[in-house]
């Protein structure tokens, strides 16, 4: 499994190349989802950030709900598959606790993320449970999106259009931070988090994929 922790030999840069038609419809999908997001956030990134992490903390706590029920019923091992999404889960929780300090979302935004979420729960539960594989592979792509998108958000902080705030209180204790980071050094970090997901993502579908093979 990848670990979450190594941070500094990470591809920023990486982009699975979609090799059949489940690789097609997973990243199809996530340019889709990206329409809608480019042209209701536009560059506030920070905002962005809000909805994106309230989306992106759903499928590890699916893939680690039905992961659970499959090694049950079928009373096997899960190869660290459970603790990994469940963690994954929890990391990206924290990226929202992190930026609703940070964005302050309105109170259309909140709708927007309860109905988002409602909306994105049930749509990646029952594409988990007919096709796994793709499910992953969706999640890969969005966290390569996710990547792109906080690399733009770097730039913005670096070229003085968004201001380099004080890191919150939270992104300090969780990703041990010195007292005196910033909002760039927050945005680094998540950013290597979402690169993580996106490795870790990609190999499980990878995995499953093999599996499948004749």
């Amino acid at each position: 499994m990848f670990d979450m922790n190594r941070k500094g030999d990470i591809d920023l840069t990486h982009h699975q190349t979609p090799r059949d038609i489940h690789d097609r419809i997973a990243l199809r999908t996530v340019r889709f989802m990206r329409v809608f997001a480019d042209a209701f956030f536009a560059k506030r990134y920070g905002h962005r950030a809000v909805v994106l992490e309230t989306v992106a903390a759903v499928p590890g706590m699916v893939g680690g709900l039905l992961q659970h029920l499959k090694s049950i019923r079928h009373i096997r091992d899960d190869q660290g598959w459970i603790r990994e999404l469940l963690d994954e889960a929890e990391n990206e929780r924290m990226h929202l606790m992190t930026f609703i300090k940070i964005a302050r979302p309105s109170v259309l935004e909140r709708w927007i993320i309860m109905l988002g979420q409602a909306v994105f729960f049930n749509l990646y539960f029952f594409t988990y449970l007919l096709a796994p594989r793709t499910a992953h592979r969706i999640v890969g792509y969005l966290e390569e999106e996710a990547v792109i998108s906080y690399t733009s958000y770097l730039a913005e902080i670096d070229a003085g259009r968004i201001e380099n705030i004080p890191a919150p209180e939270i992104a300090i204790e969780y990703w041990d931070l010195p007292e005196t980071a910033r909002l760039r050094d927050v945005v680094i970090a998540v950013r290597a988090d979402e690169a993580a997901h996106r490795d870790t993502n990609h190999g499980f579908a990878d995995a499953l994929a093999q599996r499948e093979k004749p």
